[in-house]
Order: C-alpha cells, then structure tokens, then sequence
C-alpha cells in the first residue's frame, strides 16, 4: 500500500499523480480525513492513558481514605471512557487501513499517460511477420492435427476452459523451463517453486485482493486459502516480515507454479483453446532490489523477457502500458505482444512490471542501509518468464507449414527429440 505518510504531508500530489490511474481525488481525501481522526483519537487515547497511570499512582500513595475513593470512582469511570475510546480508535484504524488498501500504487514519474488500452505505445518490434501461402490454422486445430491438445475431453472431466497437454506439446513445456532455467540461473536467479495456495491476509498484503482481481481467484471456504494466480504472489511473502542485507541485493528468483484463475471477463474466440483457461502452469521472475536501483532492474528484466523470445525467434512487440492501464500494483509496466497469425494480430505474452514499495510495505520487506544503518522498503519487481499456454499457441501458428506440420524451434529441438511434429494420421480432422 502507500505510504500513509505521504498522504498526510503530501495531498495534492498524491491526488494529482493517482488521477493518472483514474482514481478520484475524493478518496485520496477521505484516506486523509480518515487518518486525520485516527491521529487525533490515538493521541485522546494516549492521553487517556497517561491520565489513568497518574490517578493509579494518586491512590497508591494517598493515605486519606476518603479522598481514595473519590478518585477510585473517578478511575472507574476513566477507565470506561479508555475502554469505549480504544474500541472507536480500533474502528477508525480498520477502516483506514481498508481505504488505503483500495488505493493503487502510484505511477512512475515517467510513465506513460493514457486513457486505457488504445494509447498504450509499441516501443520496439522484433522479427518481420511471417508471411504464409496457405490458409492458416489456429493453435486448436492444429493442436487436435498434432494431437497436442485435448479440450473436448477436458470438458467431460473438468468443465470447460481445461485442457489435457500431450506429446510433443508436453515435451516443449518442459524444454521451455529448462531453456529458461539454465539461463536465469546463469544470472543470479534462485530457482524455486512456491506453494500454489495462500493466506487471504497475505494475498491482502501483496495487493492481490481488490475489486476484479479478488473476483478472478479461486477461494476455497473450508480451508480460508486462495488458489495463487501467478508464482509471483507467493514468491514475493516468501520475504515476509524480512529484512535483507544492503549486499543481498538484487535477490532474483525464478519461480514456476500452475495458476488459477476464472477469466470472468473474457468472451468470444478467447474462451475457446488454452489462450484464456482457468489452468495453466508459468514461470516467473521476481526481484527484490534496492530502490535506487529498480528502473535499471526493471529494464534487465525486460531484456531478458526479450532474450528468450529472440531465442525461440518469436515475432513480437515491446508495448509500454498506459497509467489508466496498467496493473493495479504497478508504478511502470511493460508487456510483450506475441504475433498470432490466426487472429493477424500481436497478443499480450508477457508482462514486466515494477511495484516499487507498494507490495515491500505490505508484506514488510525491507533492508538495511549500510551507512544509515536505518531500514527502508525494499522495491519489489515481476516479470513473466513464459506463461506455458500462450507462448505454446505463438510457437505452434508461427511455425506451422503447409502439409499441417510444425517445425520446432531450433532452441527446442533437444528437448522434443526432433525437428518437425508431423500429423497423426489416425488423428480425425475437422
């Protein structure tokens, strides 16, 4: 969450740099309004307090008996008056704590500016797009001609928006997170895979639980446990309450969990096949630096991101994400775009974002400065390494030939144990 303090001392920029997001500058205001009434009956209460430590005192040391039980009465009722002060004080804490927890993070000074999707602004383009001189075939036909994916029966066992992975296509997931482990590693990352269930007071903490976003989780009651969306959320509570060392930083991760989520809001083509399904497994990077440091940590894992498309020689697009679009945590965000030859368009493959303190305050990850020796926050920063379903359906369109083929990538090819995954014959076309 934002800093409170910086609400407190700093109104107008905050309501002038959250506008950018499109938040209305009256719930700034009423956060600020809120913590004014906390202070005030916080320091009632400490007053309080101190008052009836002082009486507590009087009538220890009085010997007048009379005069004892006057201020025993009177303490009696002081303490009534703490009692019913602490419960309004609790009450405001919460309630200040809840409205600015539905505040976003605020957006980098540099950010783009922007209304939402439509101003969002390519900023590189790698690869010529493919050009075919036949009619192309989606990810779902030529999943069924491969038989690499199973949706139908999917369907019969878990609903729809499910898919059994078979063949091939498993052998290129797998190659997919070698690929990118022995290259991550060589960077200083720490494999690891994180629990894919969490606290709800944790998942709170990380950001991850207002408005649509708690809407597109799986919750389940009995336990009181969220099925995690991304690695990254239970990636980033693996430093809960930590303090680092200035000289453990960056500390980078590399983590891989299946995510869960509804995907309430999509429709159309994007229900159909593995482009927008309720499971799917990803690997993420995720980074603790310091803060001075996280525009050029931000970047790195950009170039990374694009590293690994390059190596799989995917055409894609650099995208900067607008302040009315980016995410809810993010101060800057970058996505990368895969070209989808059967929609003749750039889908969204990657994101990279940089949360800055927000999610660090939340979770209370911070460091120790080496000559402050004071503890700051932490910047905390994700990046998706491959998200298995999209980047499959970008490598099997972009690949594919005439004769319904499709040549794996030469970065792949150890680990699918061949070159081109041929039509199984005893496979029915539509």
């Amino acid at each position: 969450m934002i800093d409170i303090k910086l609400i407190r001392n700093n109104l107008d920029y905050v309501q002038k740099s959250l506008s950018k997001k499109g938040v209305d500058p009256k719930k700034i205001e009423a956060v600020f309004n809120l913590d004014k009434k906390y202070r005030e009956l916080l320091n009632n209460l400490e007053n309080k307090k101190a008052e009836q430590n002082k009486v507590s005192s009087e009538i220890s040391s009085t010997e007048n008996e009379t005069l004892k039980k006057e201020k025993i009465s009177g303490l009696t009722s002081l303490k009534a008056e703490i009692k019913s002060l602490e419960e309004k004080t609790d009450a405001t804490k919460k309630e200040l704590q809840t409205a600015l927890s539905l505040l976003p993070n605020l957006p980098d000074e540099d950010a783009l500016l922007g209304e939402g999707e439509e101003d969002n602004k390519v900023i590189k383009t790698y690869k010529d797009i493919p050009k075919f001189d036949f009619d192309v075939s989606d990810h779902i036909q030529i999943g069924k001609n491969l038989d690499l994916i199973d949706t139908e029966q999917a369907a019969k066992v878990s609903g729809a928006r499910f898919f059994y992975l078979k063949n091939e296509a498993v052998l290129m997931e797998f190659g997919l997170i070698q690929i990118a482990l022995k290259l991550l590693i060589s960077e200083g990352f720490v494999p690891i895979i994180p629990p894919v269930l969490i606290k709800p007071d944790v998942y709170a903490k990380m950001g991850r639980l207002v408005s649509d976003e708690k809407e597109d989780k799986y919750y389940i009651p009995k336990d009181d446990l969220y099925l995690v969306g991304s690695a990254e959320h239970t990636i980033g509570p693996f430093h809960l309450e930590y303090t680092f060392k200035e000289s453990e930083l960056p500390k980078r991760y590399i983590g891989f969990s299946t995510s869960f989520r509804r995907e309430a809001g999509s429709h159309g083509k994007d229900t159909k096949g593995i482009l927008r399904v309720h499971q799917f497994d990803k690997l993420e990077m995720f980074s603790f630096c310091l803060p001075e440091n996280s525009k050029k940590e931000h970047q790195f894992l950009l170039s990374l991101q694009e590293k690994m498309m390059q190596m799989l020689d995917i055409p894609y697009q650099v995208v900067e994400v607008c302040t009315k679009d980016m995410g809810f945590t993010d101060a800057r965000q970058y996505d990368i775009e895969a070209w989808i030859p059967s929609q003749k368009k750039y889908r969204e493959t990657h994101s990279c974002s940089n949360t800055t303190d927000f999610q660090a305050r939340g979770i209370n990850a911070k460091f120790k400065d080496q000559k402050t020796k004071k503890k700051e926050y932490v910047h905390m920063l994700n990046a998706t390494c491959f998200a298995m379903t999209r980047i499959l359906i970008a490598i099997l369109e972009n690949n594919q030939k005439k004769d319904g083929s499709v040549v794996v990538p030469e970065v792949l090819r150890e680990y699918v144990g061949k070159e081109i995954i041929m039509p199984k014959k005893d496979v029915k076309k539509e």
